[in-house]
Order: C-alpha cells, then structure tokens, then sequence
C-alpha cells in the first residue's frame, strides 16, 4: 500500500567545552549580535529562543541530547526544527543540541504557498516527480552542531560516559526499515546511518542510566536495547536504559510536516513534549490527574508517551522497550488487572471512550472492518497507478519525439529550448489528448490516496487499542508467573517512568 507519510524525530545538544575535554579545537562559535537570524514569515510565528547551554558546562552536567533533521535539507521539515525548538524549552537542561547540517546551514524546508505551476514545475512532475519540488528553505534558528554521526558518536560517548546522574536522548528525525528490527536506522545529516545495532556498541560502555525518545518511522526497532546486544536471544540488557518510540518497527509515522502552522501537525514528539508541560497539543493547560496516571503529582515519560496514544489523531502506533520485552518473554494473556498499568488501564478507558469502542471485541471488529477498506483501496490505487504510468510513459515519448533534451535539465540547450518554444510545449502538457489522460490518471490516484490516508490514522487509532488490551493482558499474566523476567520488566517500566 502506498501509505507513505514519512515521519522521524531527532534531538541531540552539544556544549563547545566538549571539545576542549578531548583535546581538540572547538569550532568556530555561531555570531549571534553582528549576523542576523532569520526571521519567520506571516505563516511561521516566531518561536521562544530554545535554552542555551553555556559552553563551559562539563559532560557530566549534560542531562539531555537532542538530535533533529534528516540527511539533506529536502528531509529536514520545518516541523522538525520546531519539535527541537520546543524540547530545548521543555527538557531540563543543560543539554546538547545537533540538527541537520548545523547553525550555518539553511537547511529547513518550509511549504511554499500553492500558486499557479510554472512550465518548469509541470515538465518536472512529467519527467522527474519529487515532493520537495513546491518548497522553498531557510537557516535553522537553532544553535546547534551538524546532526553528523561523527558529531553524535563523540558527543554521545563523551556524555554517557560521564557522571551517574540518567541521560536523556531525544531524537527527532527519519528512519528506515532494515530486514530485522535491530538493522533499522535513523538517517543522520548526509545521509549517515546511525543503526540500533551501532547505537547498542556506543551505549555499552555508558555508566549513565539510558533513556532514549525516539520519533521516526520504523523507531520501534530501537526497542531492541531492551535486549544485550540489541539481540533478543541475548537476554536482559546489563546497562540499566529503556526508550519509548513513535512507532513500532515496521511501521511509519507521522511528523515530518513542511507546513510550519502547528496546527497542522500531529507529530509524536509535538504530543509528547507538550505533555511534559501539562498542556494538550495546542499548549493549553490540562487538569494534572489527565496526565499524572499515578498520582505522584509528577508526569513522567510513560505518562507523556500515553498521552500521545490517546490524543493523537495520526498513524502513529507508538511503543516501548518493556512492551517488546513483554511480547518476547509472554505468550499469554489473563484476566486484565488494570492496577498493574494505569497507563494501558488510561488507553483502554479514554481512548476507547473517544472512538466508541467499550470492548475488545468491539475494536476487533472496527479494526477488521477498516483493514479490508485499506486493502480494497490498494488494490483499487494499485491498478490507478499502473495506468498513470502508462499515461506518463505515452505523453513523455510525444514530448521527447519534438523536443528530445526535455527531460535532461542539465543540457546546454534546455534552458533555449524551452524558451524559443515555451508557448507550444505549454500547449502540449495541457491541450493534447495524451496530457488530458495524463492529468485523468493523476486526479484519480490523487482522489484513492486521499481516501486511504484519511483512513489511516483510523486504523492506527483502533491498533493502539487493541495493543493496550494485549499489554495488560501479557503483563498480568507475566506478574502471575513472577521471577527475574517479571522483576526486569519492571526495571524497563520504572526506567521508562522517570521524570525528565
């Protein structure tokens, strides 16, 4: 199914005295007085300056790294410098800050306002289609490194290494699925992979308690920390760390939006960090007992990561490393103890209540009911997209047979060629039989993703419940049974409890 809503999230902050520590120069700071940042446009409200480390902090003052952005400024979303914006705001620092290609860099791609396609745009969606095509870029505001895996390696091993006090790593960028869970990756600045297995070497040699958050597509394969190794066959990971994770791992995510209105957005990291705040995704103050599952009067990470499954309207599926351990180590399922997980108790009662689904039977049968609406769907998008191809195909060998360097921007006679014979070129894209089918097959392939991506999020929404049910029902039975797996279990929850 061409269900691709990419969506991955990044966080990682660095502090210049890292890198007196290890003997070598700092790089040259950012100005901040005689050079001017960028200004946000009308759409784009200006944000809160994220927090600063001061430069002079030591490792083991670090309480967080946030890393953001993907491998070029195509994949480095607005959205994803705004979710770093709001972590720095939100996370107790000091911390450490990576994104995409650095301070420097105008690497943050924004949405551009829709307006009439130029003949350019329309001979590039014929002859070279790209999503990014319709957007324009800017400097980030942030002040940060180069969100490299040199930059994270050393940072990373630096900071983790340092002091007794748990680390926070925030991440907030694109991820990709590999054949098994532990080979999937999240995509660094110039395309670098940083993959779970990678991620397990640097964190074996940690003496900070680990927590990581990770919102990209296919982040749930980071839940396989839970495990030595990153391997489940392994058994217990020795060094105390846990993660919760936008999605399961071989599922996408939401997030990555170069709309810049938040509005818009349904990000993971947005519903999270703003849950840390006591707020809803929109920043208004919640009731304390709507976040505070267990009554300590704080909000912890499980807490913020429940509010995300139960108010997000996204095609999120978002998980944890206890809930992977769980489904290793239980096969079972018995009578729900909803004091056992009063966040899986809150999903159960809340995010049922919302969808109108008071059983498990009831969100069974939703869930099958909108699976076989997807699966006619792909079949029916399926069958479209072979024929825009064969549109596609018949309308670029009319165009090439008149002008042959059309699909070649690159040639020393395109920019001539078009220009001496703009109006007929123009004429044949929108007037001719074939481009008339043409632009027939795109509104139809157009019209069926609509339908399935407003889906989507339906389907994601009953899965999450579905998956609450299951969780409360391994872990009771897994509290029955006792032992060291039930007590490990129970150190990946009290891990993944932990207030920020």
């Amino acid at each position: 199914m061409k269900r691709a809503l990419l969506l991955v999230i990044a966080v990682v902050a660095c502090l210049g005295g890292l890198y007196a520590l290890q003997g070598r120069a700092a790089p040259k700071p950012v100005p901040r007085a005689a050079e001017p940042r960028p200004q946000p446009s009308a759409a784009e409200p200006a944000a809160e300056p994220p927090r600063a480390s001061a430069p002079d902090e030591v490792p083991g003052q670090v309480r967080y790294i946030a890393v953001g952005g993907g491998a070029t400024p195509e994949y480095t979303e607005v959205s994803l410098e705004q979710d770093l914006e709001l972590a720095a705001q939100t996370l107790r620092g000091p911390g450490l800050l990576m994104f995409a290609g650095g301070s420097d860099s105008a690497s943050v791609r924004l949405q551009r306002k829709p307006g009439k396609a130029s003949l350019l745009a329309r001979l590039g969606e014929l002859f070279d289609p790209r999503g990014a095509r319709d957007s324009e870029y800017r400097r980030t505001r942030l002040i940060a490194q180069t969100a490299n895996l040199e930059n994270f390696e050393t940072n990373f091993s630096l900071v983790a290494s340092s002091g007794r006090e748990p680390l926070l790593v925030w991440v907030a960028s694109h991820g990709v699925q590999g054949d098994h869970a532990r080979d999937n990756h999240i995509e660094l600045w110039g395309g670098e992979p940083m993959t779970v297995a990678h991620l397990d070497e640097l964190a074996a040699s940690a003496t900070r308690p680990l927590r990581f958050v990770i919102a990209s597509c296919y982040s749930g394969g980071f839940a396989e920390l839970a495990f030595a190794h990153a391997e489940a066959a392994d058994g217990p990971a020795r060094s105390p760390r846990c993660g919760l994770f936008a999605g399961t791992w071989d599922r996408q995510t939401s997030g990555c939006d170069p709309n810049p209105d938040r509005r818009s957005q349904e990000g993971y990291s947005m519903h999270v960090l703003h849950a840390l705040r006591g707020e809803d995704r929109e920043g208004k103050q919640l009731p304390l007992h709507e976040l505070d599952l267990d009554g300590d009067g704080k909000i912890s990470l499980l807490e913020a990561h429940t509010r995300a499954r139960i108010a997000s309207h996204s095609i999120d599926v978002p998980t944890t490393t206890s809930e992977r351990y769980l489904r290793e180590v239980e096969h079972r399922e018995a009578a729900l103890n909803p004091k056992l997980l009063p966040e899986e108790h809150a999903v159960i009662a809340r995010l049922g209540a919302r969808l109108g689904l008071a059983t498990k039977a009831a969100a069974e049968q939703r869930y099958k009911e909108i699976s076989a609406r997807l699966d006619g769907l792909e079949d029916d998008l399926d069958a479209a997209d072979d024929e825009l191809e064969h549109a596609q195909n018949r309308l670029s060998a009319e165009l090439l047979a008149r002008w042959p360097i059309l699909s070649d921007p690159y040639h020393d006679e395109f920019a001539s060629t078009v220009a001496k014979n703009e109006s007929a070129i123009s004429k044949a894209l929108t007037e001719s039989r074939l481009a008339q089918a043409y632009q027939s097959a795109r509104d139809q392939v157009d019209e069926i993703s609509a339908r399935a991506s407003a889906l989507d999020p339906d389907e994601a929404e009953v899965l999450r419940l579905l998956r609450a049910y299951e969780t409360l029902g391994l872990a009771s039975a897994l509290a029955a049974r006792g032992g060291a797996t039930y007590a490990y279990y129970q150190t990946l929850l009290a891990c993944e409890r932990s207030v920020p």
